[in-house]
């Protein structure tokens, strides 16, 4: 068992490394060039970040279905997929606000972690702010919002 967890984290991080080696490769973590492709009325659009979710949708896809063919993972006893399926108003207003803070960031979570090895000051106080942000979704909203 110990060596089965051992061997999940060695793969965990490898797939956080090759997705943060991803992002760096591709220019992702450049808060402004997310911004140029999010930006079209600006005249100087980029649309690398089109091709960068073009390429990510090109590795997924086979990947899903793959997983739609076996009966548990290799790692693990099940999927761990989500039971909820329906689209309602917590899910947009979620997605609502990632876009906007996509919009005015230019950071989203995945390439703000990869940033982090940057060191620079406005990576870590976005990542502080949205670290802070999630305890007080899971600790102060999520008990107020209707189930």
């Amino acid at each position: 068992m110990k060596r089965l967890a051992a061997l999940r984290i060695v793969v965990a991080l490898l797939a956080g490394a090759l997705f943060g080696f991803g992002l760096s490769l591709s220019g992702m973590l450049d808060p402004a060039r997310v911004l140029g492709f999010l930006n079209l009325a600006s005249g100087h659009w980029d649309p690398s970040l089109a091709f960068v979710l073009g390429g990510a949708v090109l590795v997924a896809v086979p990947g899903v279905m793959l997983q739609r063919r076996l009966s548990r993972p290799l790692l693990d006893d099940s999927f761990h997929l989500p039971e909820k399926t329906e689209i309602d108003g917590r899910l947009v207003a979620g997605s609502a606000l990632f876009g906007a803070g996509w919009g005015l960031a230019g950071f989203c979570p995945g390439p703000a972690v990869s940033a982090l090895s940057m060191g620079l000051v406005p990576v870590l106080l976005f990542v502080a702010a949205m670290a802070a942000g999630m305890m007080l979704h899971d600790r102060v909203i999520v008990g107020m919002l209707p189930r």
